[in-house]
C-alpha cells in the first residue's frame, strides 16, 4: 500500500521495535532485511530500488535545530518511500504522513498504533 512519496513516522522509546519495523518495510519492497540497520550514526540510509527507500533516524538530531541542515525535508519530498525513526524531532508533521506508535508491553510484546490510514485502504487476508 506504500507508494512513491509515502512518509511513515515512527514513534517509540529505544528498543521498541522501530528498526525491526523498517526491516519489514524494506523486505516488502524487495530489499533484503539483513542489510537494514539502525541509521543512528549516518542519519540517512538510502536503499536503491524501483522506488527508493530512505531510512532516516533522528535520534542524534536536536529537534528543530539540525533538521534543515541535514537535508531531511529534501529526502521526504524526493518521491521515494521515507521512514523516519524518532519522528517527534521533526516537530509538527503534515497530516498525510502515516504515524506508527510503538509501546513496550514486555520483553516480547509491543502495542502498535497506526494513524493516518483509512481502514478501507487495508488489504485484509
Amino acid at each position: 500500500m506504500l507508494k512513491a512519496g509515502g512518509v511513515i513516522c515512527l514513534y517509540g522509546e529505544l528498543g521498541a521495535g522501530k528498526t525491526t519495523f523498517v526491516k519489514g518495510i524494506a523486505e516488502a519492497a524487495g530489499i533484503p532485511a539483513n542489510i537494514v540497520a539502525s541509521a543512528s550514526f549516518v542519519i540517512v540510509a538510502e536503499y536503491n530500488n524501483e522506488i527508493p527507500l530512505y531510512h532516516i533516524d533522528l535520534y542524534r538530531i536536536e529537534k528543530d535545530k539540525d533538521i534543515d541542515a541535514a537535508g531531511i525535508w529534501d529526502y521526504i519530498y524526493s518521491g521515494g518511500i521515507t521512514v523516519i525513526e524518532w519522528a517527534e524531532r521533526l516537530g509538527e508533521v503534515p497530516e498525510d504522513f502515516i504515524k506508527v506508535k510503538f509501546a513496550i508491553i514486555d520483553d516480547k510484546t509491543r502495542d502498535i498504533t497506526i494513524e493516518g490510514i483509512d481502514e478501507k485502504d487495508w488489504d485484509y487476508m
